[in-house]
């Protein structure tokens, strides 16, 4: 079966860094775009940054544009997120997905599978 299994969150001071790493497994990576959610307490679950299947094209809300980068390796079937200058603001669940459509998109709909998440906090 698919598995989506995110890595990399935890607690980190406002300013700092980290990385999330998303294993997939179950399905060709390669043919499909991949995308990084998050979702805070009460609030809905919004697109971080996408990647379509080559790596060729990305998508960024303008929240996060310029501080955030999402990458892949195809080979290792793992798709990234690299998070910079942390705000509290950024506090939420991270979840990546997956996608058979293969663009880079926005919506949570165009995305078939889903990690389980993992807790960014990000400290005042």
């Amino acid at each position: 079966q698919v598995q989506l299994v995110e890595s990399g969150g935890g607690l980190v001071q406002a300013g700092g860094s980290l990385r999330l790493s998303c294993a997939a497994s179950g399905l060709p990576f390669s043919n499909y775009a991949m995308g990084w959610f998050r979702q805070a307490p009460g609030k809905e679950r919004d697109v971080v940054a996408a990647i379509s299947w080559s790596g060729g094209s990305t998508y960024y809300p303008d929240s996060v544009k310029g501080r955030f980068t999402i990458s892949r390796d195809n080979a290792k079937n793992t798709v990234y997120l690299q998070m910079n200058s942390l705000k509290p603001e950024d506090t939420a669940v991270y979840y990546c997905a997956a996608g058979w459509r293969g663009t880079a998109s926005r919506y949570a709909h165009n995305y078939d599978y889903w990690g389980q998440g993992t807790q960014v906090t990000v400290s005042s």
